[in-house]
C-alpha cells in the first residue's frame, strides 16, 4: 500500500508541476487558465487521494473524499467562468488560435444569410 501512495503522490506532484509550467509557458490567458484548472485539480485530487489511503479513520476519509469531490466540481467551473468573462470583456486571444466558436468569421455569416 505504501508504494501505491507514493506513486499517487508522484503523479499528483508531476501534474501540479506541469500546471505550473503551463501557467508560465502558455501564451494567453485562456490557455493558462486551462492549465491552471485542469492539471492543478487533477494534481490536487491525486495528492489528496494519496493522503487518505493510509488513514484508517472513517471521519477523516469522508472529509478528504468530499474535498476531492468539491475540488473537481468547483475548480473547472470557476476556470470556465473566468474564461467566459475574459472573452466577453474582449481580452485578446493568442493569434495562433485556429477558430473562434462564439464569433464566426464574417464570410460564413454572409453565406448563411443569402
Amino acid at each position: 500500500m505504501a508504494w501505491f501512495t507514493q506513486f499517487l503522490l508522484l503523479l499528483g506532484s508531476i501534474s501540479m508541476l506541469l500546471a505550473a509550467i503551463g501557467l508560465l509557458r502558455f501564451p494567453d490567458f485562456f490557455t493558462r487558465a486551462h492549465a491552471g484548472t485542469k492539471a492543478a485539480s487533477l494534481g490536487a485530487g491525486l495528492i489528496l487521494l494519496a493522503a487518505v489511503l493510509p488513514l484508517s479513520g472513517q471521519d477523516i476519509a469522508v472529509r478528504v473524499w468530499l474535498t476531492i469531490f468539491f475540488v473537481f466540481l468547483t475548480v473547472p467551473v470557476a476556470g470556465h467562468l473566468l474564461g467566459r468573462a475574459a472573452y466577453l470583456k474582449g481580452l485578446p486571444q493568442w493569434p495562433g488560435k485556429n477558430h473562434d466558436e462564439w464569433n464566426p468569421p464574417a464570410e460564413k455569416e454572409n453565406e448563411s444569410s443569402s
